[in-house]
């Protein structure tokens, strides 16, 4: 699949960083404001790609592939999976950030990559200029508050923590039918979002034994070793100190199941406002033109 002429403009690179490989794609004005673009589980940097295609006027924009997912390193969790902690994610993207000359910037993270960059902006308060989340409520409050309907909705959150190797035994079974289950599952008209080279490049990355145990190895580090630093965080008083956007999909589970803006504003010491788009989970995809928008007007482009 020949993506480099469909991001037509963007280069690829790949920066190690503490011994990981991140891969990225970067593009759009060189001496623009520099946006960071975090994508979430099971996807790579193309979810981006019809945003990424109308905020390259006005933006330099970097999308990297979270460790663990994409073309990017995949090292070991480690016992307490701290290898794939959202420290240890923010701390690559801190780096790649860093390796391409920008040490302010914006941040917009969808699903893990919102949850990447919530981590971010908290140890890094001086990079983060401003953050958009994207359908999430912080992490520690949505265990905290998990109950049939969110177990339901989010099955995978207790599912992949499981000890290793039953969820990677599992999902390798099928992983292709388990890939378009989640992207599908929570959309709002099956794969119908998904540009078919963006569904091709999921399909690649994906269906690999060494990728779908990254995948798990994530999750058990948000059920463990993320809670403790959240929880941390909490208890010293940190607060995001940069303005906050966040949006969500009306026809998603964090609109029936949590007040997004009133979580996040608990968490945020900046301005807080956001809305919800009409759509399911992906918004990105499912809504690139408002989504773009949102990010354009919030990021100053």
């Amino acid at each position: 699949m020949d993506t480099d002429a469909w991001f037509d403009g963007f280069e690829t690179v790949d920066v190690e960083i503490g011994g990981v490989n991140v891969h990225a794609r970067v593009g759009g004005a060189a001496g623009a404001p520099p946006v960071l673009l975090l994508h979430g589980f099971p996807q790579t940097h193309a979810m981006w790609h019809r945003v990424a295609c109308a905020l390259a006027p006005q933006f330099r924009l970097v999308l990297p592939d979270l460790r663990g997912y994409g073309d990017s390193g995949k090292p070991p969790g480690g016992a307490d999976h701290a290898g794939y902690s959202k420290r240890a994610m923010a701390g690559d993207l801190i780096g790649l950030m860093r390796t391409l000359g920008h040490q302010h910037f914006a941040v917009a993270g969808h699903d893990r990559g919102g949850r990447v960059a919530h981590r971010l902006a908290l140890d890094h308060p001086q990079a983060v200029q401003r953050l958009c989340v994207l359908d999430i409520a912080p992490t520690l409050d949505m265990y905290a508050a998990t109950d049939m309907a969110f177990a339901r909705a989010y099955y995978h959150w207790f599912h992949l923590i499981q000890p290793a190797p039953l969820p990677e035994t599992m999902i390798g079974g099928c992983a292709r039918e388990y890939l378009h289950a989640k992207l599908g599952g929570w959309g709002t008209g099956g794969l119908a979002h998904l540009e078919p080279r963006a569904l091709a490049e999921y399909e690649r990355c994906f269906c690999r034994p060494e990728a779908i145990h990254a995948a798990c190895e994530d999750y058990r580090a948000a059920a463990g070793i993320d809670l403790e630093h959240d929880r941390a965080s909490r208890e010293q008083g940190q607060r995001l100190a940069c303005d906050l956007r966040v949006l969500w999909g009306a026809r998603g589970v964090v609109q029936r199941q949590f007040d997004p803006l009133a979580l996040w504003r608990a968490q945020c010491d900046g301005t807080v406002d956001g809305r919800a788009l009409d759509c399911g989970h992906f918004l990105p995809e499912e809504q690139p033109e408002q989504t773009a928008a949102a990010l354009r007007e919030f990021f100053g482009g």
